[in-house]
C-alpha cells in the first residue's frame, strides 16, 4: 500500500508538470501518512524538519554551493571567451573545427564548473552563434552544445560525483578521478560524430592562427586553463578535501575576476551571489525532497525488497544486472534530473552491485554516464532548453539532430559500463 501511495502520487504529479522537487515531497508525505494510518498527523509528520535537515546538512554537499559559486564567478570573469579563442586558434582552421572548440571548450569549463546547464548557459551564447556562421544548423549547434555540456557532470569536480558519493558513502575524491577517462572518451566520440556530420555541409573553413595569435590566446586563457590545475591537484595531492577544494575555486575564481581579469566589480558580484544562490536552493530543495522519498523507501523496506528481487533476478550475473540499470537510468533520465534519480536509484543499485562484487567506484561513474546522457533526452532534458532558448529553434528539432550524438554518447556508456578499467585506471 505505501509503495503503490509512494509511486502513484510520484507520478502523477510528474505527469501533471508539478517542479520534480514537489513531485518528490509530496509524495513521500503521503506515503509517510498511510504508512503512520492511526498516529496522530503531527507525530507523523513531526520527524520532516529532522530528516531534512539531517540530509541538507552533509559536510560533503558543501561542495555543491563552493563549486556553483566558482563556476559563476568565472563565468562573468569572460574567461569562456577566452578558452574560446584559445581552442579556436588552435584547430578552428580545419573543417569542423568550431564543432571540435565546442566540445574542447566544454571539457574545459566543465573541470571548472562541475554543471552541465551551466556549462551550456556559459558557451552556448558564444559558440552556437559562431558554429550557425560557418554553416551548420541552428539545431545541430544547439544540440552539440547540449551534449557537449553533459560531460560537466563527467569530468571532475562534478556536482553529481558530489551527491552520489554522499549518498553511497564513496570517496568522492576517488569519483572525480574515475571521472576523468570517461569524460575524455565522452568528448572524443562527440568531435567524430560531429566531424562526420559536418562533411555532410558545407562549412566555412576559418583562417589558421599564425604562432604569435597561439601565443596571445594562450596567455588570455591561462588563468582558466590553471584552475581545473589548483583543484584537482589540490585534491590528489592531499593538500585539500573535494569540500575544501570547492570553496578554493570560488576564491580563486574572485581573485582571477576582481585583480587579473579586473571584470568582476561590486555590483556584478552581487548578482554573481544572488545567482549562485538561487542555483544552490534549487538543488538542495530536490535533495531535500528526494531525501524524504529515500527516507520512505527504506522505511517501508522498499529498497530492500526490490534489491532482493535484482538480485535474484540477476542471479550473479553482473552483465544483466548493467544491462538492467542502464535501461532504467536511461529511461529515467528522460524524466528526472540527476539528484533526484540518484537518491531514488542509488539505493536500489548499490546493495545489488556491492553483494555481485562490482567496485562502487565503478558503479557511480556508470550511473553518472547515464545520468548525463539524460541532460539530453526529451522531454526533460535540461541541457536542451538552455541550448534551445540560445538557438531560438523548438525542442524537436534539437531533439532529432541530437540523435546521433546521444547515439554516441551511449556507445561510450557500454564501454565505460563493461570496462571497468576505463573508470578505475587512475583510480
Amino acid at each position: 500500500m505505501v509503495a503503490a501511495v509512494l509511486f502513484g502520487a510520484f507520478a502523477i504529479l510528474l505527469l501533471m508538470g508539478t517542479p520534480i522537487a514537489i513531485c518528490l515531497g509530496v509524495s513521500s508525505v503521503a506515503a509517510m501518512i498511510v504508512q503512520g494510518a492511526g498516529k496522530p498527523l503531527d507525530i507523523i509528520l513531526g520527524t520532516l524538519p529532522r530528516l531534512v535537515s539531517s540530509s541538507t546538512s552533509k559536510f560533503v554537499l558543501l561542495a555543491i554551493p563552493f563549486f556553483i559559486l566558482g563556476g559563476n564567478i568565472m563565468e562573468k570573469t569572460g574567461i569562456s571567451q577566452k578558452l574560446i579563442d584559445f581552442a579556436q586558434s588552435c584547430v578552428g582552421h580545419l573543417k569542423g573545427g568550431l564543432a571540435m572548440v565546442c566540445v574542447i571548450v566544454a571539457c574545459f569549463f566543465a573541470a571548472i564548473s562541475g554543471s552541465g546547464p551551466a556549462t551550456v548557459a556559459a558557451l552556448g551564447l558564444i559558440i552556437i552563434p559562431a558554429m550557425i556562421r560557418v554553416g551548420y544548423s541552428p539545431a545541430f549547434s544547439a544540440a552539440l552544445m547540449a551534449a557537449a555540456g553533459a560531460i560537466g557532470v563527467i569530468i571532475p569536480p562534478s556536482i553529481t560525483f558530489v551527491v552520489f558519493g554522499s549518498i553511497s558513502d564513496t570517496s568522492i575524491g576517488t569519483l572525480f578521478i574515475a571521472g576523468i577517462l570517461p569524460g575524455l572518451l565522452m568528448g572524443l566520440a562527440l568531435i567524430i560524430t560531429a566531424i562526420l556530420i559536418g562533411r555532410r555541409s558545407d562549412l566555412m573553413i576559418l583562417p589558421k592562427a599564425s604562432a604569435t595569435e597561439r601565443w596571445k590566446a594562450f596567455k588570455e586563457a591561462f588563468w582558466g586553463l590553471l584552475m581545473p590545475v589548483i583543484i584537482l591537484g589540490g585534491i590528489y595531492g592531499g593538500i585539500f578535501t573535494p569540500t575544501e577544494a570547492a570553496a578554493v575555486s570560488a576564491v580563486y575564481g574572485l581573485f582571477v575576476g576582481v585583480f587579473i581579469y579586473k571584470t568582476v566589480k561590486l555590483k556584478e558580484f552581487y548578482r554573481i551571489l544572488v545567482d549562485s544562490a538561487t542555483t544552490t536552493s534549487t538543488v538542495m530543495l530536490i535533495t531535500a525532497g528526494a531525501s524524504l522519498f529515500a527516507y520512505v523507501l527504506t522505511r517501508a523496506r522498499i529498497d530492500v525488497a526490490i534489491s532482493q528481487a535484482l538480485t535474484t533476478f540477476t542471479n550473479g550475473n553482473t552483465v544483466v544486472f548493467f544491462i538492467i540499470v542502464n535501461i532504467v537510468l536511461l529511461i529515467a533520465g528522460c524524466f528526472l534530473d540527476s539528484t533526484s534519480a540518484l537518491y531514488i536509484f542509488t539505493p536500489l543499485f548499490v546493495p545489488v552491485a556491492h553483494a555481485l562484487g562490482i567496485d562502487l567506484v565503478h558503479m557511480g561513474v556508470v550511473m553518472v554516464v547515464n545520468l548525463a546522457i539524460g541532460l539530453v533526452t526529451p522531454p526533460v532534458g535540461v541541457n536542451l532548453y538552455v541550448a534551445c532558448g540560445v538557438a531560438k529553434c523548438n525542442l524537436k528539432e534539437i531533439s532529432f539532430a541530437a540523435l546521433p550524438l546521444i547515439a554516441a554518447a551511449i556507445v561510450v556508456l557500454l564501454l565505460v559500463t563493461y570496462i571497468p578499467i576505463i573508470s578505475l585506471a587512475f583510480v
